[in-house]
């Protein structure tokens, strides 16, 4: 946990979380913590003498301390004078509330060991129009203690408030119950509160958030005599205790009589000992994709991400470009699919497909088939795309056996192709380009072909596809499938060619006997502007693999879906030759937290206007990648829907790239000789004018050799 900083939230607005922020202030002093309260908005201010508005919540966390130094250590950053909700009470002062813009403020304001930031009201108070008080808590990325008002209908508000703030990727170090009114003189109602804090500490336990402290009404804090109020301080600190202990335990203990810069830095130290402690462990023990073990490519950590923005350790902000590998369409921590997860997690997180099916399966199902090329009719649920593809392959190949054809075992692949770090999908790779040489001689030998050479955006030249016209011809009859990435080839050069190819190819598999296996894995769900990219051409394979977007980026699924005739061969095999079994199941196969995700995911894409933005996209795209065009190590520069690619003379230096493009504040990570970009369906202009600057500026300065 992040000492430093606590944002304390609270089920609703009259739960008592200004008496608790208090309360924690005042017991940290008690310990010799040195703290601070930042309340980063504060309505119903009025004016002092001189005209400045003054914040009540900071005052009264002021008056907690009583007559220690208090100056500078509880104040608000933003007052405004209704006493109205933030995003009313700004407007009315016209101006406008940012929760990323808080967020920094909050930062640069921090300079006690113990930062104790209040928010106003509960998760929901809206900040803005598109904003509430729960994007502020993600901004800062520290850990929340949620108060709890100690009334009838707490335990309901407390659980539909950690279900908000657990689902939305935010830790909870724990609850306080508050009472906030002299207890009542009936005995039954006496007995509803006590039995609040049991129902309270079970049920917070089972969901991993303790019940860390009960404060009981105080009658001395209403008192107008400043001595009293100090008993009453003091009782409220006492009950507190644990929590400020928690705190002090997790390195913020700081004598409150050090200067406060000092323990800003004390605390800064802190955080870079542990920051540098992690990515010490990562270095040695954790093994990232695509680099070495012993000299690993650098890394950088990543504690939250909101929209299209990863937020770093030290607090940098990277707009993403990556989409995390293609799948991120929808940007991150998008409220439906965290809510569509929370629900699903809460009912049934996992069971076993064999045998047994659910609700979020056959919805996925449902919606999958409306979407899908026409005439695919059977869909087989994988847990990433490499198994999709595996899966295809052995669809593909029991497809031609079921039928007698026992010498129909053989693959076709293009030349730059990429399918998957599986064994079977290494084996559809480019052997000579693409990242599986190594492998050359143990994996199945398939046959490749020169990759399509017309330009997605040149006239069709009828003569690329006699490579491959060629080979069918000669080898039909011991070839199962062809197997390709339409339009788009993805991590083999980013490489877009004629949807007129995908069109002549789909007539010489159906000429010669040959399935049409079509790998939409990085291509499905509107990246290209199509919904699939077998669209493109207007064909349907036989069978199309699909994954990456399909979750929106939050968990690791796909699916392969078949035609009826390859179904309905398979199905019918005589026992000799499978009996009608597909022997594949993976254990994760059909995930239900995965499928209701899914369906989340593709309803929200489905309800969006994403053709239109993903025109856009490709429209800015084409104007910031095209200064590109003019620099001398620039081979070619292309762009289609929401993919942008600049490929350059030499293989670029990855780990020189990262680091120009982390000082641009942008995440773009290269490979081979491509630096692309593929970014959320929701990024802004300047997101995008942002990605471009810094490919640009990448080249221009030779960072890529």
């Amino acid at each position: 946990m992040n000492a430093r900083m606590l944002f304390v939230t609270g089920t609703d607005t009259d739960a008592g979380k200004t008496t608790v922020t208090a309360g924690l202030l005042r017991a940290l002093e008690d310990l010799g913590v040195c703290s601070e309260v930042l309340k980063p908005v504060q309505t119903g201010c009025e004016p002092d003498a001189e005209g400045v508005l003054q914040a009540p919540d900071a005052d009264r966390c002021a008056d907690a301390l009583g007559g220690r130094q208090k100056a500078g250590r509880t104040r608000a950053l933003r007052c405004f004078r209704p006493a109205c909700s933030p995003h009313l009470a700004a407007a009315e002062a016209g101006e406008r509330l940012d929760a990323r813009e808080l967020a920094a403020a909050c930062r640069r304001a921090t300079g006690a060991a113990v930062t104790l930031v209040e928010g106003a009201g509960g998760i929901y108070v809206p900040l803005n129009d598109d904003e509430t008080m729960r994007d502020l808590m993600q901004e800062l990325g520290a850990p929340v203690l949620l108060v709890v008002g100690n009334k009838l209908g707490c335990i309901n508000h407390a659980l539909l408030s950690l279900e908000t703030l657990l689902g939305a990727g935010l830790r909870v170090v724990g609850m306080v119950l508050c009472r906030t009114a002299a207890l009542p003189d009936d005995a039954v109602e006496r007995r509803l509160l006590e039995d609040n804090a049991v129902m309270l500490e079970r049920l917070g336990a089972a969901r991993g958030v303790p019940l860390l402290a009960c404060v009981p009404f105080e009658p001395l804090l209403t008192s107008a005599d400043p001595a009293v109020r100090q008993q009453g301080w003091r009782a409220l600190a006492r009950s507190l205790e644990p929590v400020a202990r928690m705190l002090r335990n997790n390195g913020a203990e700081s004598a409150c009589s050090a200067p406060q810069a000092g323990a800003a830095e004390e605390g800064r130290r802190t955080d870079q000992d542990d920051a540098r402690a992690l990515l010490a462990f990562d270095h040695d023990h954790l093994w990232h994709p695509y680099t070495s073990a012993t000299a690993p490519l650098p890394v950088v950590e990543v504690v939250s991400a909101q929209g299209t923005r990863l937020r770093l350790r030290d607090g940098r902000e990277l707009v993403d470009g990556m989409s995390s590998w293609w799948c991120a369409v929808h940007g991150y921590s998008n409220p439906q699919l965290v809510r569509a997860m929370q629900e699903q997690a809460a009912t049934l997180s996992h069971v076993m497909f064999g045998g047994i099916t659910h609700r979020p399966a056959v919805e996925l199902g449902r919606r999958l088939l409306r979407l899908l090329p026409e005439g695919l009719t059977r869909i087989f649920f994988a847990d990433s795309g490499s198994v999709a593809v595996e899966v295809a392959l052995k669809m593909a190949i029991q497809y031609q056996r079921s039928r007698g054809l026992d010498d129909k075992t053989g693959l076709v692949a293009l030349r730059g192709a990429y399918h998957g770090d599986t064994l079977g999908a290494m084996s559809v790779c480019d052997p000579v380009t693409g990242m599986h040489r190594l492998f050359a001689g143990v994996l199945p030998q398939q046959t490749f072909v020169e990759r399509p050479s017309c330009r997605f955006d040149a006239p069709f030249d009828p003569a690329s596809l006699e490579p491959m016209a060629q080979v069918l011809e000669r080898d039909h009859d011991r070839l199962a499938a062809v197997i390709v990435e339409p339009v788009v080839q993805g991590a083999g050069g980013m490489w877009f060619y004629h949807p007129d190819y995908l069109k002549g190819l789909r007539r010489l598999c159906d000429q010669f006997d040959v399935l049409l296996i079509a790998d939409e894995i990085a291509t499905g769900f509107g990246r290209t502007g199509r919904m699939f990219a077998s669209e493109w051409a207007g064909v349907t394979p036989d069978i199309l693999c699909c994954g990456k977007a399909l979750t929106g980026g939050m968990l690791t699924l796909s699916a392969v879906a078949a035609t009826e005739a390859v179904a309905v061969t398979i199905g019918h095999a005589s026992p000799e030759r499978g009996g009608g079994t597909l022997m594949h199941g993976p254990t994760f196969m059909g995930n239900p937290l995965a499928c209701a995700t899914a369906c989340a995911s593709l309803d929200l894409l489905c309800a969006s206007p994403w053709q239109q933005r993903v025109a856009h996209i490709e429209s800015v795209l084409r104007d910031v990648l095209a200064p590109c065009r003019g620099l001398p190590c620039v081979r070619d520069v292309r762009v289609l829907g929401a993919i942008g690619v600049v490929e350059v003379d030499s293989w670029v230096n990855v780990a020189a790239m990262q680091a120009y493009f982390l000082t641009q504040g942008v995440w773009i990570r290269p490979f081979g000789y491509t630096v692309y970009l593929m970014p959320p369906f929701i990024a802004s202009d300047e997101d995008l004018h942002r990605l471009g600057q810094a490919v640009y500026g990448a080249l221009h300065e030779g960072r890529h050799r």
